[in-house]
């Protein structure tokens, strides 16, 4: 491509006034493509860290894998822990106890669900020991003390120190006759994971008193087990059945969330084909200014034709024309789909306080912020679509100029 095809590609670009709804239309066509790309680039990325950030604190909190008896408690679950923390892969295997309850506090009641752990435990997990907010765990090992979701303490109003009654819907005889069992324990501290759903009902509490509260004889519901990788559960649950030398249920993360990061996956792939629609739009509109500028520019096609441009020069002036607003709406399009990614909080945030609008409501999404993962390969693949697309745009106008016969664009002018 010589120099005056590049020069001249750009001068038709810069049409002249009786010529603006060409250049009308090619700046419709960058603005397209820029926003299709940059939006392929930001949906994606806000599904991918939207999935990342819901596995991270799943796993955070619940583990990679439960065992439970075939059927009720699980006993002698002491030995059972220590056998399955020896199997490679394990990182440790941590006995719990699981209840549904009520809690009520300054005359207000919401369900919760209870989870009775070690404290020792406890303080080596880091989505719960790295995210406390008021209090401390060194009281959790109290025999009263208990840990609750910043979410719950807010709404029954509780900090460190104050009481919380829990009901569980288990029922005791009295002298006065059957009542659900209850007991009071003393707020040790309130974490924030930043998921809204274990904010505002997880109650964690010893084990030992967990299962006093729940009249769980030497026994436990389940114990959780954390392993190095949680990609690779497959290969670990046959030597967890070989460690526990007994009858064992064994539940793996994908099994309890499959259905729920199957839909993410899905509603993430039938987005990037919606959105890539608007690029294949933009596309058309390249398609459409190009020929009406092929049209437009017929007798000046014919007058290089008969002062020696090959039709092959003429084809590439156009090639040049089109490709360039491809080429500079998918670069527009690349930038600003980085960086509305690297500050999509800030920009959320800005949103809601220009419409006074809760956009990102955590009750609905789970999560206390909008988080976005970029994916370097689903970027490179953005980019070269955009960019395919407007060089395959380019093609038939660009063709039809280079067949244009002088002879006929002249015979009328």
């Amino acid at each position: 491509m010589s120099t005056f095809e590049w020069m001249l590609a750009i001068r038709y670009l810069r049409a002249r006034r009786e010529e603006g709804l060409i250049s009308v239309i090619a700046l419709f066509s960058l603005l397209g493509i820029m926003i299709g790309v940059a939006t392929l680039i930001i949906v994606p990325a806000v599904m991918n860290g939207f999935k990342a950030e819901l596995l991270g604190r799943i796993l955070g909190l619940n583990g990679h894998a439960t065992v439970q008896a075939p059927q009720g408690d699980l006993a002698n679950y002491a030995v059972l822990a220590e056998r399955l923390a020896t199997v490679e892969g394990v990182v440790r295997a941590s006995p719990i106890v699981e209840g549904q309850v009520m809690v009520i506090a300054n005359q207000n009641a919401r369900g919760a669900l209870v989870r009775g752990i070690e404290p020792e435990q406890l303080a080596k997990n880091p989505l719960i020991a790295g995210n406390i907010r008021t209090g401390s765990l060194a009281d959790f090992s109290a025999p009263d003390g208990i840990v609750v979701g910043i979410r719950l303490a807010e709404r029954l109003g509780l900090s460190p120190g104050a009481k919380l009654r829990l009901v569980a819907p288990q029922v005791q005889a009295t002298v006065i006759g059957t009542l659900p069992r209850q007991r009071t324990y003393t707020v040790a501290a309130t974490f924030d994971s930043g998921m809204f759903e274990y904010d505002s009902t997880f109650v964690f509490m010893p084990l030992e008193a967990a299962q006093v509260f729940f009249n769980l004889d030497r026994a436990v519901s389940a114990i959780e087990v954390l392993t190095r990788d949680p990609q690779a559960i497959d290969g670990i649950r046959p030597k967890l059945f070989t460690a526990a030398g007994a009858p064992v249920r064994i539940t793996d993360w994908r099994q309890v969330n499959s259905h729920f990061f199957n839909a993410v996956e899905v509603e993430r792939n039938v987005m990037f084909l919606i959105l890539t629609l608007i690029v294949l739009v933009a596309a058309f509109n390249i398609v459409s200014s190009l020929t009406m500028l092929v049209k437009e520019k017929g007798r000046a096609i014919a007058i290089l034709r008969t002062m020696g441009a090959t039709r092959g020069a003429i084809m590439r002036v156009f090639f040049i024309a089109g490709t360039s607003i491809g080429v500079v709406g998918t670069a527009l399009g690349f930038a600003a789909g980085l960086a509305f990614c690297d500050n999509i909080e800030s920009i959320r945030r800005w949103l809601e306080g220009l419409t006074n609008t809760n956009l990102f409501a955590a009750e609905i999404y789970f999560l206390s912020r909008l988080p976005a993962k970029v994916e370097t390969f689903e970027v490179v693949l953005v980019v070269v679509l955009g960019l395919a697309l407007s060089f395959l745009a380019t093609l038939y106008p660009s063709w039809r100029a280079a067949r244009l016969d002088p002879v006929e664009a002249l015979r009328y002018e």
